[in-house]
């Protein structure tokens, strides 16, 4: 496995290929949201502290990479997606792991507004947070979905509206 620069992997390059599994793929960014997904399954749920210490650390490395691998975002950084997937997974049970995998990678590559624009911030900032974006996004449409269909949303609106009597 060959990791761009002439010093090998650093501590930064780690944590933003998820010690070098970004350079593993043709699909890195699918590959980080398997490896999160699995640690999801293992681990249960996170705590939202744990989303904004690997956000802060993921922007840190990720910054600091790509100032010292290219001046473009190289490949093989997939802290992003990984964060993103955890975002979208985040206070979810279980049950939901396999639709939120799939939703937030049709939503990760939609990039719903203004996520485009968030892309666009600095180095680090942009490729982190856009996918943060992408998961607040799927996990609020994952809990309305689980409202709707799941705790009597759907019910409650049909009542509302006098059609359910």
């Amino acid at each position: 496995m060959k990791f761009p620069g002439e010093r090998g992997l650093t501590w930064y390059g780690a944590v933003s290929t998820m010690c070098g599994l970004g350079y593993v793929s043709k699909s890195p960014g699918t590959l980080g949201c398997v490896a999160s997904f699995m640690l999801f399954l293992l681990a249960g749920n996170v705590s939202v502290l744990l989303i904004f210490f690997l956000t802060v650390i993921g922007i840190i490395a990720v910054d600091r990479y790509t100032k010292e691998s290219a001046p473009e975002a190289p490949g093989g950084i997939i802290v992003d997606e990984a964060a993103g997937l955890i975002a979208a997974l985040w206070g979810l049970e279980r049950d939901f792991a396999i639709v939120g995998f799939f939703l937030y990678r049709i939503v990760d590559i939609v990039k719903p507004f203004p996520a485009r624009r968030i892309g666009k911030l600095p180095r680090g900032a942009g490729i982190m947070l856009d996918d943060i974006w992408c998961g607040a996004v799927t996990n609020i449409l994952l809990r309305c979905s689980e409202w709707m269909f799941f705790k009597g949303g759907l019910e409650a609106v049909f009542h509302l509206l006098n059609m359910g009597e």
